[in-house]
C-alpha cells in the first residue's frame, strides 16, 4: 500500500491562495485533479488531517471538509481505522481522464482534442434538413443509423479490410467502443496485454472490470524490440485479450508497419488473444499513411474508430468493426448503459464522413504546421529534452533529461499551463521522464505554452526562470 506524505501532497497541491474560496473547496479540487491525471496514484493513503492542515498551514476543519468532498464525490474512500485513500468515482465515468472546464484561463497541452472545423456546423445543419423523415419513428438504433453504418463500413473496405454495414456498431466515441469490446472480452482476474505506454482511460476500463494488465514496454527509438517482447509474452501467458495501437500510437507516435501486422497478427492467432485495435490516430498520418487495418491480416479482432480526432470530439461519435455475430454480441452489451445513439448526430457523422477526404487534406496541413511549430519552439527553449517528430498523429513524446515529470506538470499547473505526466500513460511509476504533448492548438498557443513549460521545467528542477520566457499567467 503506498502512502503520500503531507509535506509531499502539500507540495503537489501549491498555493491555494489564487483559488476561489471556499478553501476547502480549493482543496478538494486540487487533490481531485492530483488523482485524476496520476500524480497521486489510485490507493493511496492519503496524509491525516492534522498533518495535512500542519503542512498546508490550514485549519484542520478545512481540511476535514475538504477530504469529506472529496469522499461525496467518489474521489477518496475511508477505511475504519486505516485512513483516507484516493479513489475514482463509480459509474459510466469510472477511471476517467477528462479535459477541465475549456473557459478556466489555462492554456490545456493535457488533452489531444482539436477545436471543431467549419465542417462540424456545416454538417449539423445538414443533419437537421435531414431529420424529418426519422420523426416519424422511435428514433432507437441500438446499433446505429443504417445509413452510418453503411459509410463506416464502406471506408473500412476502401482502406483494405471488406467489411459490411451489418459488421458496424456504432458507439458514443471510441472510449465508449473500447469499453464495449473489453465487456465482451475481459472480466476479473482475466488478463489484458497492453503496449506501456498506453491510453489512460483505455487502461483504467479495464482495470474497472477487474481485469489484469500486462503492459509491454515500447521504445518509440526500438519499435521493433516491442515486437519480440510481445511475442513472448502472448506466448507465456495467453492473455484473455490485447488492447493494441498500432496507427501513430499514443502517445509514442510509433507506427507499426505492414510486415510487424502481419507478425502481430500470425503471434495473436497462435494464442487465440482478439485484440480490441484503437484506431482513433489511423487517417493522421501526417508524413505517411497507414497501412490497412490489423484486422486485414487476421480475423477476430475488434476496431475501434472515432471521429474526435478528424472532426470534433463533441460529437460522441465512434464506432466498433467486427465479425456480424460479434456485432450482435456486443449492440447488447452497449445497450446496457445506452440503448441508442443520438439520431442528429449521427446524420452529422454522415454528412462528415462524405467529405472527410477533403477535410484531412486541410487538417493534416494545419497539424504539420503545427508539429513544426511545437517541435521548434521546445528544441530552441528546452534544448536538453529530446524532442521526437512522429509521422503522424497528435502527440509528441517527449524525453527529459531526468526523472521529473511530476514535478514540472505540477509547476506548469501553477503557472497556468495544464500538462499530463508521463506516469499517467502507464502502469506503475515508470515514465517520470518523458512528457506527452500534444500539437493541437494554435500556433501561437503553442508558443506561449513552450515558454510557460520552460519555467516550469526550471521551477521543477531549481534553475533560474529563462529571461525569454513568458510571464507566469496564474489560474483565477
Amino acid at each position: 500500500m503506498e502512502t503520500t506524505s503531507a509535506r509531499a501532497l502539500a507540495a503537489l497541491v501549491g498555493d491555494l491562495a489564487s483559488d476561489r474560496p471556499p478553501r476547502y473547496a480549493a482543496l478538494a479540487g486540487r487533490i481531485r485533479r492530483l488523482v485524476a491525471d496520476g500524480r497521486v496514484p489510485l490507493g493511496t493513503r492519503l496524509p491525516a488531517e492534522r498533518e495535512l492542515a500542519t503542512a498546508l498551514a490550514l485549519s484542520r476543519a478545512t481540511v476535514t471538509a475538504a477530504y469529506t468532498r472529496l469522499r461525496e464525490d467518489g474521489w477518496a474512500t475511508a477505511r475504519q481505522g486505516a485512513g483516507t485513500f484516493a479513489a475514482l468515482p463509480a459509474g459510466p465515468h469510472r477511471g476517467a481522464w477528462v479535459p477541465g472546464p475549456p473557459d478556466d484561463g489555462a492554456v490545456d497541452l493535457a488533452h489531444a482534442a482539436p477545436a471543431a472545423p467549419a465542417s462540424v456546423p456545416a454538417a449539423l445543419a445538414a443533419a437537421l434538413e435531414e431529420l424529418p423523415r426519422f420523426l416519424g419513428s422511435h428514433g432507437y438504433h441500438p446499433a446505429g443509423l443504417p445509413d452510418l453504418r453503411a459509410r463506416v463500413a464502406a471506408r473500412y473496405t476502401a482502406r483494405g479490410l471488406p467489411t459490411a454495414p451489418e459488421q458496424v456498431l456504432v458507439t458514443n466515441g471510441a472510449l465508449h467502443g473500447v469499453s464495449i469490446g473489453f465487456a465482451g472480452l475481459l472480466g476479473r482476474g482475466r488478463r489484458v496485454l497492453v503496449e506501456q505506454p498506453s491510453y489512460p482511460n483505455a487502461l483504467q476500463a479495464a482495470r474497472a472490470l477487474g481485469a489484469r494488465v500486462l503492459p509491454v514496454a515500447l521504445d518509440p527509438d526500438e519499435p521493433a524490440a516491442w515486437l519480440d517482447a510481445a511475442e513472448r509474452a502472448l506466448s507465456a501467458v495467453r492473455p484473455a485479450a490485447a488492447y493494441l495501437m498500432p496507427d501513430f500510437q499514443n502517445p509514442t507516435g510509433v507506427l507499426l508497419d505492414a510486415s510487424g501486422r502481419e507478425r502481430l497478427a500470425r503471434a495473436l492467432r497462435r494464442t487465440g488473444t482478439p485484440a480490441v485495435v484503437d484506431e482513433t490516430f489511423a487517417e493522421l498520418g501526417l508524413d505517411t499513411a497507414a497501412p490497412a487495418p490489423l484486422a486485414a491480416f487476421g480475423a477476430g479482432h475488434l476496431s475501434v474508430g472515432t471521429l474526435s480526432k478528424v472532426a470534433w470530439g463533441g460529437l460522441r461519435v465512434g464506432w466498433v468493426r467486427a465479425e456480424a455475430d460479434v456485432v450482435r454480441r456486443l449492440t447488447s452489451v452497449a445497450v446496457r448503459t445506452s440503448m441508442s445513439g443520438p439520431v442528429v448526430e449521427q446524420l452529422a457523422a454522415c454528412a462528415l464522413l462524405d467529405g472527410l477526404d477533403e477535410s484531412l487534406t486541410a487538417l493534416r496541413e494545419q497539424l504539420r504546421e503545427r508539429r513544426a511549430v511545437l517541435t521548434g519552439e521546445l528544441r530552441q527553449r528546452l534544448p536538453e529534452w529530446r524532442v521526437p517528430e512522429p509521422a503522424g498523429g497528435l502527440v509528441l513524446w517527449c524525453g527529459l533529461p531526468s526523472p521529473r515529470s511530476r514535478a514540472v506538470v505540477a509547476a506548469a499547473e501553477r503557472l497556468g499551463l495544464r500538462l499530463a505526466a508521463g506516469p499517467l500513460f502507464g502502469t506503475g511509476h515508470a515514465l517520470d521522464d518523458r512528457l506527452r504533448l500534444p500539437y493541437t492548438q494554435p500556433p501561437d498557443v503553442l508558443r506561449r505554452a513552450v515558454g510557460l513549460l520552460a519555467r516550469a521545467d526550471a521551477e521543477a528542477t531549481g534553475a533560474p526562470p529563462p529571461a525569454d520566457a513568458d510571464e507566469p499567467q496564474p489560474v483565477v
